[in-house]
């Protein structure tokens, strides 16, 4: 569906992208008129389908998220389909051409006629934080091995970083400073581990960031040292191929820990609540688990993406910490105890094949888990200042 007005041109281009954010900023009370068989969850509106039917594999922003993503954008878990309103209404109402979904825009906007192009009137900016901006900066990212963004992970006790192939570092990202950071911060660049955020077929739709301080031993001191850029809702970071079992949670740091376990379970980080609610799952899987966080948030996030899974026929169960997270289990705890806590929830078969690794590497050490190298220990020396900086 997305595209369903790809060859919008010229003028008529020029009053759908208008139309379509004028609609947006009416993201909610779209949704109340042309799909109103649904529901508000937190930023989104959860329905059925695109035309009304009552459920939650339908998705539509009505927010724009911090990572730059406009409202009004929506996606069908069931089917892949996605657009903005403007391709809602068209789909909803079952238009065929684009001055017939133009009409029913301007009708529901209260706009009779519309409004002239001005020539004059200055372009506004390309939204920041596009799918392509996130590609580009995956690309001129590195693989992980011998830099800070490896050391902070191994003082989180993640050091089996094999087949990682979606984690990169970047010596100096890009920092913008928002209203809760200091206005004297004596630098705008940290470096970074990178995280790439894929569809089903392995596109990079996005990135997650995490900041950290050049020592390698902790975040970076700012204001918020994680965020994400590109197109979220139903992506993730993804670890290993999926086939017949999923893991998936929110937190990146959380399902690393749980594959630390488990290397041979692939995982899926959503980033969020809502995103894990709305995960696209892969065809032809037969299990899925999911990491519960241990709020409000995560049981119902949670408890959404299980409905949806069994509705699909999808064997699926909730996986539970010991402590807050499953990082807290390996943290604090040790690695037999993470292990001994979910040799007891997975399915009878599925712990001997997803944790044959048991017993080999560092990270099967509970003392080795918990410690914390000091920062002149664990700094690689090969990491230099990088000339671009994002």
């Amino acid at each position: 569906m997305a595209g369903l007005f790809s060859s919008r041109k010229d003028q008529s281009m020029t009053i759908a992208a208008d139309l379509s954010r004028r609609l947006a900023d009416q993201a909610e009370a779209v949704c109340r008129y042309y799909l109103s068989n649904g529901r508000r969850e937190g930023r989104y509106w959860l329905v059925g389908d695109i035309a009304n039917t009552p459920g939650r594999s339908l998705y539509v922003r009505l927010k724009a998220g911090e990572s730059g993503k406009p409202a009004g954008k929506w996606t069908d878990a069931a089917t892949g389909e996605h657009g903005d309103l403007l391709d809602l209404i068209a789909a909803n109402q079952r238009l065929s051409t684009l001055r017939d979904a133009l009409a029913e825009a301007r009708r529901f906007l209260a706009l009779p006629q519309p409004e002239p192009t001005d020539t004059h009137r200055r372009s506004s900016p390309a939204p920041t934080g596009s799918p392509e901006a996130a590609r580009r900066l995956f690309a001129i990212s590195k693989p992980v091995s011998g830099t800070i963004a490896e050391s902070y992970l191994r003082t989180r006790g993640i050091t089996d970083l094999g087949k990682c192939t979606s984690l990169r570092s970047h010596p100096r990202c890009w920092y913008r400073g928002d209203k809760d950071d200091p206005h004297n911060h004596e630098r705008d660049a940290w470096p970074a581990l990178i995280a790439a955020v894929t569809d089903l077929q392995g596109s990079i739709t996005g990135v997650h960031r995490t900041w950290l301080d050049p020592s390698g031993y902790d975040k970076a001191p700012v204001a918020t040292p994680r965020r994400a850029m590109g197109h979220l809702l139903g992506n993730a970071v993804r670890i290993g191929s999926a086939h017949d079992v999923l893991a998936a949670g929110e937190g990146l740091e959380t399902m690393l820990s749980l594959r630390q376990a488990l290397p041979n379970l692939p995982m899926a980080a959503a980033l969020s609540a809502n995103h894990l609610a709305a995960l696209i799952l892969p065809t032809g899987l037969r299990r899925l688990y999911v990491a519960r966080d241990d709020d409000a948030a995560g049981h119902r996030a949670t408890a959404e993406l299980i409905d949806r899974a069994m509705t699909l026929g999808i064997d699926a169960m909730p996986l539970d910490s010991l402590m807050g997270d499953f990082n807290d289990d390996l943290r604090q705890l040790g690695f037999p105890a993470l292990i001994d806590g979910l040799r007891r929830q997975l399915a009878p078969g599925d712990f001997a094949r997803l944790c044959s690794n048991q017993g080999g590497g560092d990270n099967r050490s509970a003392a080795v888990s918990r410690r914390r190298a000091k920062p002149d220990q664990e700094l690689p020396a090969t990491v230099r200042q990088a000339s671009t900086a994002f």
